[in-house]
């Protein structure tokens, strides 16, 4: 498909996919309140976008761990060039030693893992077609290699070192295109995921301030860096 790209004058499209609450939701926002993007704003629950009034934003209701959640996406897009495409849906699990099982561990894979590598090849048209295009992969300290661990993440933790490997892998593949791709690997940010990991932690960094780093990290860090599994934290848990 031939798609013309988008003038100098047009605002930038991005995909924003776990955008119904935390740091999701507040890339996007950032993404179309600070930088004038327009943002297709993905969540299984787009409720929380009922009263924002930013016609910049797009929400669309999809699973991307499925095919038709990701079908709804590219529907979405259009056919349009797509500036960025940031990975952020993630789900948590957390298990005692023991009582994992094959249908945890197919989850936390289908979603943290998986569905980020299927939503790039479905959406590569539509990033080749821009000038420029960045990949942003939202990773975890818990998957960085070397960072501290804790008990009860194996499934979780393993899922986001997969992430991290897929996001250096997709540089590889996509090294002739115009597209990019990077990885963030997330410190504590105060989100519900956080808080449910880690009863009673006060997170040091507001998802309000990640989302706005993300943003500007979506608009210009693939200038700089290509394939980078990058620790984005000043604290663990």
């Amino acid at each position: 498909m031939n798609v013309t790209p988008p003038g100098p004058d047009q605002a930038p499209l991005f995909v924003v996919t776990g955008a119904g609450k935390g740091v999701g939701h507040e890339t996007a926002l950032a993404l179309a309140r600070d930088h004038r993007a327009q943002v297709i704003a993905v969540s299984r629950d787009v409720s929380a976008w009922s009263t924002v009034r930013e016609s910049a934003i797009t929400p669309v209701s999809a699973d991307v761990a499925t095919d038709d959640g990701r079908s709804a996406v590219v529907r979405a897009v259009g056919g349009r060039p797509l500036a960025g495409l940031v990975n952020n849906a993630g789900t948590l699990l957390t298990r005692a030693f023991g009582e994992w099982t094959a249908a945890d561990l197919q989850r936390l894979y289908a979603v943290n893992a998986a569905a980020p590598l299927l939503l790039v090849q479905a959406l590569l048209p539509d990033l080749r077609a821009s000038a420029s295009a960045h990949v942003v992969n939202i990773g975890s300290m818990g998957g960085f290699q070397g960072s501290a661990k804790f008990p009860g993440l194996v499934g979780y933790s393993a899922s986001k070192a997969a992430l991290a490997c897929i996001s250096e892998c997709l540089a590889e593949e996509l090294k002739d295109t115009s597209v990019r791709c990077n990885c963030l690997c997330l410190g504590a940010v105060d989100t519900a995921m956080l808080r449910e990991a880690f009863p009673g932690y006060d997170a040091p960094v507001t998802a309000g301030s990640m989302g706005g780093f993300i943003a500007e990290f979506s608009l210009k860090g693939h200038k700089f860096l290509n394939g980078k599994v990058l620790p984005v934290a000043l604290s663990t848990p």
